[in-house]
């Protein structure tokens, strides 16, 4: 038999093994397994005396663009998050650390979860060389440690083509493709609100599908109550809770359009504001 190497042509994903997605053991394994990395929903207000919510909140913002303009796998930021979370959950921290464990915690989970992984010189250089490199290295090995060497962490992104592949409608394609990258984006968005650490992985997940789904309703002959028992007879969850998850899903979504909305405006303006000829300058 031939073996056939295909690195070097551009791919970046290995096939996924209908095989595996099929078995019921596997996802069955995901939902035992998830809640053993979650991190504790208290860490904030019990260990952490320094760093609060809205810090967070600020430093996941900004892995997640160093994850998007780096255009890693949909899967290193959620896990570098889930590093985050666990290791302020065991050990208390300065504010002035929080942006060197994030960058420690993306270069962590790029080299797990990407084919290409972030450099430590580009971590450095978007923290403004505000860390160095021998802090990343050695913070890379504190991470490491506090988390025990297990980094193999289950996260949303584990249960969505399980999912996918169990809803009983049809995708082609192309529309798979669409409402999958709009649960993806809604995954990354939960990971930035503190909120949803109360939440297991499995639940943001089954609630980012509905929340996908339901913004293409009309291509699909399901409603919200259909979409979420059925989430619920897959997941094992209660459909009350996936509910619950979907409105915060929803709620944070509606702010984040919100805030990017303002933000252009608030660009457009200062634009407008900004003399661009010589005759609107007015020397006094």
């Amino acid at each position: 038999m031939d073996l056939q190497c295909r690195e070097g042509f551009g791919l970046r994903h290995s096939y996924k093994d209908p095989i595996l997605l099929n078995d019921e053991r596997v996802l069955k394994n995901l939902l035992s397994y998830e809640e053993r990395y979650m991190p504790s929903a208290t860490y904030l207000t019990v260990l952490q005396n320094d760093i609060k919510p809205y810090m967070r909140k600020i430093v996941a913002s900004w892995m997640l663009e160093v994850c998007d303009e780096q255009n890693c796998e949909e899967e290193v930021f959620p896990l570098a998050m889930n590093y985050l979370d666990r290791f302020l959950c065991v050990l208390e921290i300065k504010k002035s650390r929080l942006q060197l464990l994030g960058a420690s915690c993306m270069f962590l989970a790029s080299k797990l979860r990407d084919s290409r992984p972030l450099t430590a010189e580009k971590l450095v250089i978007y923290t403004d060389n505000s860390i160095t490199l021998d802090e990343l290295m050695s913070w890379e090995l504190i991470v490491l440690d506090k988390l025990q060497w297990d980094i193999s962490a289950v996260t949303p992104h584990d249960f969505l083509d399980h999912l996918f592949l169990r809803l009983p409608f049809h995708f082609n394609e192309e529309r798979l493709a669409v409402v999958r990258k709009h649960a993806s984006t809604f995954i990354a968005l939960c990971c930035t609100d503190i909120r949803f650490v109360l939440y297991t992985p499995s639940m943001i997940a089954a609630g980012a599908v509905c929340a996908a789904v339901a913004g293409f309703r009309h291509d699909f002959p399901i409603t919200r109550n259909e979409m979420l028992l059925l989430m619920s007879k897959i997941t094992n969850i209660d459909q009350e809770c996936l509910g619950s998850c979907e409105n915060l899903i929803e709620e944070v979504l509606h702010l984040n359009i919100i805030n990017t909305e303002v933000d252009s405006q608030t660009k457009l303006s200062e634009q407008s504001m900004t003399p661009t000829d010589l005759e609107a300058v007015k020397l006094s």
